[in-house]
């Protein structure tokens, strides 16, 4: 016998989907997610919506989520547009004074900004900061870089200009926000003991921030689905010992290594566990942090 009261199917998975979650959800209350947002999910309004999302509903349950973004293709429309031409080395950014200047107004402005405005539109409250706010992070000069003249072949040393790396983080306008209910919103643009603007690659920005706050998670959003073994198969555990064997059979190459990189040394200095997710697959994060199958490639000690 038939109950014609009983609850629709999709409900009923709906439901199902909500017990799922709540023994994540018990997990992570009151921890620290450290999320950096970059890639495809930015150029695009519902990715960016999707994403918003998420934030929203993660700091609703109980976890403090700190979000740093890049803007590298928004920096380059903007060059482009003034007419600047930009060099790359070592895949950084050659930074002279007036590259620095537009690369923060591009970052700390108009980028920084839009997810603000996104978040407030899914109902959160942000804040936007850059790593010069507060003195968040203090950077030194990236080294210069070695390359081939392109015309004569012979090595040269390349001045990357106002390239900064991290070298200390102060967490307290951090957790002031977070205590506030407050999501922060950090560009990667930080102030140097010499008093000069850094531009600071966004995944190394973001894996400073992690390791200084502990984070039970860190999550890159990228382009890609993870990390891929040679058939093309997604790895979904890894560790250092395994990413190092990895890069050396040549499974882990291109852009994907500084990533590793950036995951590794998160996690040896203090991160619970880093995730390399696809940032174009909808609700990624919530799919990694809430279900038993998760999203992407998770990186532990």
């Amino acid at each position: 016998m038939s109950n014609k009261h009983a609850p629709e199917p999709a409900l009923l998975a709906k439901a199902e989907t909500l017990v799922e979650a709540l023994p994540y959800i018990q997990r992570y209350t009151g921890e620290t997610f450290v999320v950096k947002y970059g890639g495809h999910a930015m150029g695009d309004p519902e990715a960016a919506r999707d994403f918003a999302e998420d934030v929203v509903l993660m700091k609703a349950v109980g976890i403090n989520v700190v979000v740093v973004h890049g803007g590298g293709p928004q920096i380059g429309a903007m060059l482009k547009r003034l007419g600047v031409e930009s060099q790359f080395v070592g895949g950084l950014r050659v930074t002279d004074a007036e590259t620095a200047q537009i690369a923060e107004m591009v970052l700390a402005g108009s980028i920084n900004k839009e997810i603000v405005g996104w978040i407030a539109q899914a109902g959160g409250r942000a804040v936007g900061i850059s790593g010069k706010d507060g003195g968040l992070v203090l950077c030194e000069k990236v080294g210069g870089k070695r390359e081939a003249d392109p015309n004569s072949g012979i090595e040269r040393h390349v001045d990357l200009g106002f390239v900064g790396d991290p070298v200390q983080v102060d967490r307290r306008i951090l957790d002031t926000l977070c205590r506030d209910g407050i999501i922060p919103v950090v560009a990667p643009v930080g102030i140097g003991a010499d008093g000069h603007t850094y531009n600071v690659n966004a995944d190394t920005m973001a894996g400073a921030i992690a390791a200084e706050l502990k984070a039970k998670r860190f999550f890159l959003l990228t382009d890609v689905p993870g990390v891929l073994d040679k058939q093309g198969e997604l790895m979904t555990d890894l560790n250092p010992a395994r990413i190092r064997a990895l890069q050396s059979d040549g499974t882990i190459t291109g852009g994907m290594i500084p990533k590793l990189d950036t995951c590794v040394h998160a996690v040896e200095a203090g991160v619970d566990a880093a995730v390399i997710l696809d940032g174009r697959v909808p609700h990624a994060m919530l799919l990694e942090i809430f279900t038993r199958r998760g999203a992407g490639t998770l990186v532990r000690g």
